[in-house]
């Protein structure tokens, strides 16, 4: 019988335990992650394989597992997270591209000409998660990824090379839509939204490892709202679209915010757990909230 199949079989049983409790959820699945990082090799492959772990294999494990064990996220220990299916690089300088993040894709989607060369716009990107998932699904669009770090956009410029679509991708260091010019079709953004009070409630992958400038949104959580959305009203082509995430609950303030700025409520859209979690606005002189017209917006859905 082969003999390496249980070594590894124990490994990862006492590796789900170390991690299990420190109170992370899921902990086998995510010893096996840990266990393929440190050997490089995929997990059919380890259970197919004889082999165990050499030495340099396991220091190497333990090295990753007392990472996972302080709590610091799964996506910055192995590099990388899927967003929209796509592999996108990730590191602390960003934050991590989150499921529900995808409901401003889907948003996006919903309400444009997929075949037009739309002209995108993407405040605090980060990683690039949303401008590239758009690209990667509008053929003949174009996009400017703005952030205020360096480093993040490091981050983005890599993504958009693995995937190739450096070409068709602008980065700048900036704050929100300060000094750009121009007009766009759609403009999009995930903008820091925790209320300083809500801190504690962050799970601790969240409050001690990921940059807090891209987390926090002053004492009631909107004050980032309140720095993009003249921007976005300025920058906007007409009948062009604006989608942006939101914090649980935030969907009236936000929406009073942007009609402030002439920005008027198309539809929004739920995440996976059913939380409103994105808003779609568009400048509708004349329109009634809610009322999708012109032809940017004529094929938009709220489902």
């Amino acid at each position: 019988m082969d003999q390496a199949a249980p070594s590894l079989r124990q490994r990862i049983a006492e590796l789900a335990a170390t991690l299990s409790a420190a109170g992370i959820e899921g902990a086998r699945a995510e010893a096996w992650l840990l266990l393929a990082a440190a050997t490089g090799r995929n997990r059919a492959d380890l259970v197919a394989g004889s082999q165990g772990l050499t030495a340099e294999q396991n220091a190497r494990l333990t090295a990753l597992a007392a990472r996972r064990r302080s709590r610091e996220p799964m996506a910055y220990i192995l590099g990388e997270r899927e967003f929209w299916s796509l592999p996108l690089a990730v590191s602390p300088a960003v934050l991590v591209p989150r499921p529900e993040s995808e409901s401003v894709v889907e948003a996006a989607l919903a309400c444009v000409r997929h075949e037009a060369p739309l002209h995108l716009l993407d405040l605090g990107t980060g990683s690039g998660c949303l401008l590239l998932a758009l690209l990667s699904e509008l053929p003949n669009a174009t996009g400017v990824g703005v952030d205020r770090s360096a480093a993040a956009l490091d981050v983005a410029r890599r993504n958009a090379a693995q995937l190739g679509l450096a070409g068709r991708t602008t980065w700048r260091e900036g704050d929100w839509g300060r000094g750009l010019r121009g007009r766009f079709d759609l403009i999009v953004g995930n903008p820091p939204y925790v209320a300083m009070g809500d801190a504690a409630s962050l799970a601790p992958e969240v409050l001690a490892f990921e940059p807090k400038l891209a987390l926090f949104g002053g004492a009631d959580g909107l004050d980032a709202y309140r720095a993009l959305l003249p921007d976005c009203a300025r920058l906007l082509a007409r009948d062009g679209l604006v989608c942006l995430e939101i914090g649980q609950g935030q969907g009236p303030a936000v929406t009073a915010l942007s009609r402030r700025h002439g920005l008027r409520l198309v539809a929004s859209r739920p995440d996976l757990a059913g939380i409103e979690r994105c808003l779609v606005l568009r400048t509708a002189p004349g329109g009634g909230e809610g009322v999708p017209d012109g032809s940017a917006a004529s094929a938009c859905r709220a489902d």
